[in-house]
């Protein structure tokens, strides 16, 4: 069994009693890594959310499963960020992964119509900043290429009713690259880059609708 394996079985274990009409991430490392448990505690806040991200998925794994990591949750709010690792393979057109995005999401909405869900901007990245095995990978998935999927998941969100968030701004530099200091190999994201858009996530987590 592998790593990813493992956890969907684990997540599917945690199911079992979870506390239903709560938060849930889904998605990507970008996703798993947030390490939003932490921060709720440092902030003593009692919102619930579960973290179902799962690191290494594309977006066609993610939907493979749409029930361990979101609809089995019964969650009253949803919060993806799935397609960067698709965005890191050149194989896989924005298209691809569009169609998969929207598979995910109608799955999602056909299970929990009430469910309101947040499609999040993908994170920008740094190739001046990255580990040099890194450095291959970031050619292919570019700031260029995550800004058209961007504007790709904000049409899908248009067209589904939902909402398309981008919490980003503490992210960037000033040339909008993912700040140095924010990375750990000019891709993912460390707990201080997780720390600047804490406060924008929990806005949206929080918001009244």
């Amino acid at each position: 069994m592998d790593d990813k394996e493992m956890k969907i079985e684990r997540y599917r274990e945690e199911n079992k009693t979870v506390k239903h009409g709560e938060t849930v991430f889904a998605g990507s490392s970008l996703m798993e890594m947030f390490p939003i448990n932490k921060l709720l505690d440092e902030h003593a806040d009692d919102t619930v959310i579960y973290n179902r991200g799962i690191g290494g998925f594309v977006s066609r794994e993610l939907l493979q499963v749409v029930d361990v990591c979101i609809t089995d949750l019964k969650p009253s709010r949803v919060f993806i960020n799935i397609g960067t690792n698709d965005l890191s393979d050149s194989r896989i057109p924005i298209s691809e992964l569009m169609d998969n995005y929207d598979k995910i999401v109608t799955a999602v909405e056909n299970a929990l119509p009430e469910a309101e869900i947040y499609f999040m901007a993908y994170y920008p990245v740094n190739y001046e900043a990255a580990a040099e095995e890194m450095k291959e990978c970031l050619r292919t998935r570019n700031n260029e290429k995550i800004a058209a999927a961007n504007a790709e998941v904000k049409k899908l969100a248009e067209s589904h009713g939902q909402r398309y968030i981008d919490i980003n701004r503490n992210l960037k530099d000033d040339r909008g690259r993912l700040k140095a200091e924010y990375t750990i190999e000019g891709l993912h994201i460390n707990e201080a880059g997780y720390r600047a858009i804490y406060d924008d996530l929990m806005r949206y987590v929080k918001e009244k609708t």
